[in-house]
């Protein structure tokens, strides 16, 4: 078990990446590991010589396939979802299959300043000896365009209208001026961006049409079934079960039927066979929510139970993941579990009886 705690997806999946890239066969791009064929069996699954590719996205394969295609072009790619709809997760799975670095990445906040996207200064060299290459510190996108790689920015959205504009530029012309040394640095060919949004933070800093023009925009899904997400849920489960060492073993089909149950029923404020509405919660409760408290439930009870995961660790865990704001949410719990969870019959019956007393 490696002691880092969150490997990057090249060294967590390295065998099968190497494995594609050792039966390749198909052409491939310039400043690619691998031909676009290879990435979207790396990301959808299948076979490479002997060795089993996993799954890392359950989706549409047609999305897959137009993300991949787009960064064959000079076109950026813009991941656009609700939350917890895999777009940093996609997004670092494509980068790490196709330069086999998945680390030029800059976080979108409130925070990020035009340097981070372009370039800064090292003061203390500046001051010693003036302008140079010596003294400048690379963006991660000054990086990937030096490289021929492709730069992650996540949550585009979360950054300020002035940091936004500067990729304006920098995806038109494929260039970053740096007029303190009178030059510029051109993209080599394989760069890209691959940029994250959130449709929850829809009106923070509304990216301009200029900047949208320069993204191939590809509308992320949740799971379209409670199957798929279920399976979603159960694959992370294990993967971070295993990642963690975590001493409690995997719950059964039952507990993650109805975790996703509960949740998808209280994401779409309606009952699975749409004959009841329900009040929303100001929660997300997405697939990423319900891999959390899985994961959560099995570390309580590895740590303080019997190491199977009971009806009582769930409950703990659905209260903290639910009631978000104390007033609004418990209230639309309250009327879920009496309304729908009691009439459930007797699969629920423990796991409410453990909710009603959770939520007092």
């Amino acid at each position: 078990m490696s002691e880092i705690l969150r490997l990057p997806a090249e060294e967590l999946y390295k065998e099968e990446l190497n494995a594609l890239i050792e039966n390749e066969t198909n052409p491939v791009p310039v400043g690619w590991k691998m031909s676009p064929k290879s990435v979207l069996t790396y990301i959808m699954g299948g076979k490479s010589g002997k060795t089993v590719i996993t799954p890392k996205y359950m989706g549409d394969r047609r999305l897959v396939e137009i993300c991949i295609a787009t960064l064959v072009t000079d076109r950026a790619l813009l991941l656009i979802g609700e939350p917890g709809t895999a777009k940093s997760w996609l997004s670092e799975h494509l980068t790490a299959a196709i330069n086999g670095n998945s680390s030029k990445v800059i976080q979108g906040t409130a925070g990020t300043t035009e340097e981070q996207i372009r370039y800064s200064w090292n003061y203390a060299m500046l001051l010693a000896k003036g302008p140079s290459f010596e003294s400048l510190v690379k963006s991660p996108v000054y990086s990937a365009m030096e490289t021929g790689t492709i730069a992650r920015i996540e949550e585009i959205s979360r950054c300020a209208s002035e940091v936004q504009d500067a990729l304006i530029s920098i995806l038109s012309e494929k260039r970053i001026s740096i007029p303190e040394l009178d030059t510029e640095v051109a993209a080599k060919k394989g760069f890209s961006v691959i940029a994250t949004a959130n449709t929850r933070d829809k009106g923070v800093n509304e990216m301009s049409s200029a900047l949208k023009r320069r993204f191939n925009i590809v509308v992320l899904p949740a799971p379209a079934d409670i199957q798929t997400e279920i399976d979603i849920v159960k694959s992370r489960t294990e993967q971070l079960a295993d990642s963690f060492g975590l001493t409690a073993s995997i719950p059964d089909n039952s507990a993650f039927e109805r975790v996703v149950t509960i949740f998808r029923e209280l994401r779409e404020g309606k009952t699975l066979d749409g004959q009841m509405k329900l009040k929303s919660t100001s929660g997300v409760l997405s697939a990423a929510e319900a891999i959390s408290l899985m994961v959560n439930s099995m570390a309580l009870s590895g740590s303080f139970g019997s190491g199977k995961v009971t009806d009582a660790d769930l409950a703990a865990a659905l209260q903290g993941a639910i009631v978000k704001d104390d007033t609004k949410d418990k209230a639309a719990w309250t009327e879920y579990l009496e309304n729908v969870m009691r009439k459930k019959g007797r699969d629920y019956a423990a796991l409410y009886a453990e909710c009603k007393e959770r939520n007092g």
